[in-house]
């Protein structure tokens, strides 16, 4: 019998909870603490004393030793550098453990080996790392022992933000301050905040560790560099919702006791669509717990999946003819009086309030699509993003048939009259219960779909912060909501105003909305026609960081300044450089050392095998044709490689980083893709036996 699992009594453990606070806090110390997470503000150093004590205590009870300031550079993964509780022993040579105030609210970690874009110099090393009291800390457990992680912000020495959390951060006061003036207008007096939700969904592979092992690109790149298609693939459809398989299935239940034990609120499990593809989706929480929470999952994915001798990818793409994954960020605006901004009600062509937030928001993506789109771009992730597999490159918004309609009415007639419903559906069994039917269906090739009380943002990549995507959805909904109040603020007749001004939006930027295949090429010759974006790959989309536009947004909400987007617009260009320079090095040294070698070897097999069926006397056409097949195809290789290697050299020629990150993008990719295609042909030729690493077969099916 397997043991009984009691997550109510184990959920969020490992975590310094407001119910903790609650117990372990004098009154006022609590009261000071809830005050100032909810309403800004800062702590008086007597009272983070406290706080830090209390804190302490509660990690040493649970068998903490360190601390440490638990951030997120520009790095896209977490940072931490851990710092014992002990300090000098007293007079009777015991040891003390203690934890002050000013270590709570305040680090100095070395800033100088993060990415900085320029915002310091190298010899410049001091940063900050800054107490983020709306995320809780809670208490990793590994090798090194139990620590106490603090979620922190991370600042230059001159203040400007190196990390993901404090854009974020600010964003989150922007859509609160302008969202709240909209929901004033319709008479709500008891919102005090507005806060953006998020339910991330996160893809990911699992493949054997021993096997994982064997493969460089995978271990240097996230990916596979070569490899050849197995004879099965995903065609039969049979995995997408399939039996999970014991080990798998083991490795998701220690997952999510241990994500249970951090807080987060680990949901929904099943396979994917790819075989060895899996997701696990979060319940909605605020948009900074949610992008903490979602680091937590990445990284607790990879420790457990060690405890069971598998290695978790998360790269958009690791495997070629294959689904890669993405990363579903569900977003949403909530009041704490309890109303759902997002939510249309059964008569939405009624629903006045809706209808402005949803015509804010259809106005924000497309006069921001570059921005949304740019916000979703990884290195990884432009292996994805246009396939039949993920959202295309283009940002438009689905509606479904119900809003479709109530738009189509408000635009033409400036009326919505009626509503469309869903109808029942009938399942013509009688032991089956009739149901009514969503008023909607779901478009899966959309990237930005409303999906009844939410918008799923579908083009972000697995392996990929959320914190960026969700600070540019709350930025250009911020400003959408602040041009639309200060022109209802002053309108005579609100009635009136509201109502052209929903209708003006709505027919100004109704171009964006599209509910048919996102996936056709239909669909790009109308995305042209109707003069929408379509930027294909990440380094196409990293400037619209820096127009005119796009710094007037960000400086008007204090989301960034000029200088801190010109800083991340350097990082991704060297971001995106050093990347494909990485899996440039490692095809070179894979083609060099292992499957070039391999297939010579084989060659001359094929050519023993050709001389010795001669001297027999018999028919050897069959091996000479093979033999001329494969030593075209390591010639082939040859030239691609010496190919690659040129393009290399010539690389450092390109002092600019933005050019250097386009030749990559265009000589040293394309050159890349020169020699891994007849690296895949010949491995279709070769001996198993001979073939240096483990192929697809070994890697998607031998799990």
């Amino acid at each position: 019998m397997s043991e009984v699992i009691n997550v109510e009594e184990f959920f969020a453990s490992k975590v310094f909870t407001r119910a903790t606070m609650k117990e372990r806090l004098p009154k006022n110390v609590y009261r000071d603490v809830i005050r100032v997470m909810e309403n800004g503000g800062e702590l008086s150093l007597a009272t983070a004393d406290v706080v830090a004590k209390e804190m302490k205590d509660w990690a040493v009870e649970n068998g903490a030793t360190h601390y440490t300031h638990w951030f997120q550079p520009l790095t896209g993964i977490t940072a931490e550098k851990h710092d014992s509780f002990i300090s000098h022993p007293d007079e009777n040579g015991k040891m003390l453990m203690e934890f002050s105030g000013k270590e709570l609210i305040k680090g100095e970690p070395d800033a100088s080996s993060f990415p900085s874009g320029g915002l310091r110099a190298t010899f410049e090393a001091r940063g900050y790392t800054a107490w983020d009291i709306t995320s809780p800390a809670f208490l990793k457990e590994d090798a090194t022992g139990v620590i106490l992680c603090i979620p922190t912000a991370f600042y230059s020495y001159k203040g400007e933000a190196l990390d993901k959390k404090t854009p974020l951060l600010r964003s989150m006061e922007a859509i609160n301050e302008q969202a709240l003036r909209i929901v004033r207008l319709f008479g709500n007096t008891e919102a005090t905040k507005v806060t953006a939700s998020v339910g991330p969904e996160q893809e990911y592979f699992l493949v054997d560790r021993e096997k994982y092992l064997k493969r460089t690109d995978l271990i240097f790149t996230g990916r596979t560099l070569f490899g050849a298609p197995a004879p099965k693939g995903q065609e039969l459809e049979d995995h997408y919702f399939g039996t999970i398989r014991e080990r798998i299935g083991a490795y998701m239940k220690d997952l999510n006791i241990e994500l249970w034990k951090l807080g987060v609120t680990a949901k929904t499990q099943h396979n994917e669509v790819a075989p060895a593809q899996h997701e696990l989706a979060s319940i909605y929480e605020t948009a900074n717990i949610a992008v903490d929470h979602n680091q937590l999952v990445m990284e607790t994915m990879k420790k457990v999946a060690g405890r069971h001798g598998l290695t978790c990818l998360l790269h958009e793409k690791p495997f070629a003819g294959v689904n890669g994954s993405g990363k579903h960020n569900n977003w949403s605006l909530g009041t704490d009086s309890g109303m759902n901004l997002l939510d249309p009600g059964d008569t939405p062509n009624e629903n006045i309030q809706f209808l402005l937030v949803l015509a804010c928001i259809i106005k924000a993506v497309d006069t921001h699509a570059d921005l949304l789109r740019q916000s979703a771009s990884d290195v990884g992730n432009d292996h994805r993003l246009g396939a039949n597999e993920a959202p295309p490159a283009i940002i438009s918004v689905f509606l479904g048939e119900q809003l479709e309609d109530v738009v189509k009415q408000l635009v033409e007639t400036g009326e919505a009259a009626h509503v469309l419903q869903g109808g029942k559906l009938e399942t013509g069994v009688s032991t089956l219960p009739d149901f009514t039917k969503d008023a909607t269906d779901r478009n899966r090739t959309s990237p930005f779909a409303f999906t009844g009380n939410k918008f799923e943002f579908r083009m972000v990549g697995s392996s990929d912060s959320i914190g960026s995507p969700n600070t540019i959805l709350n930025a250009i909904v911020a400003e959408a909501f602040c041009e639309a109040a200060d022109i209802l603020e002053k309108a005579e007749n609100f009635d009136l105003a509201v109502h052209d001004l929903i209708k003006e939006y709505l027919t100004k930027h109704q171009r964006i909305i599209f509910n048919g295949n996102g996936y056709s090429e239909e669909w790009v010759k109308e995305a042209e026609r109707r003069g929408l974006p379509n930027i294909k790959s990440m380094v196409e989309a990293v400037d619209s960081l820096t127009t005119d536009k796009a710094v007037k947004l960000f400086e008007k909400f204090g989301i960034f300044t000029k200088a801190e987007l010109e800083s991340r617009e350097e990082i991704l260009y060297e971001t995106y450089t050093k990347t494909i320079n990485i899996e440039a090095l490692t095809m070179i040294d894979m083609a060099s050392k292992q499957i070039i070698p391999a297939v010579m070897k084989y060659t001359k097999s094929l050519a023993d095998t050709v001389i010795a069926v001669k001297e027999a006397g018999a028919d050897a056409s069959a091996c000479a044709d093979l033999l001329k097949t494969v030593s075209g195809k390591l010639s082939s290789m040859k030239t691609a490689l010496e190919k690659l290697e040129d393009a290399l050299a010539k690389a450092g020629d390109v002092s600019n980083v933005k050019e250097q990150a386009f030749y990559y993008k265009d000589i040293v990719k394309t050159a890349m893709d020169e020699l891994r295609a007849p690296a895949d042909e010949v491995e279709m030729m070769v001996d198993k036996e001979v073939w240096p690493i483990p192929t697809y077969g070994d890697l998607i099916f031998e799990v």
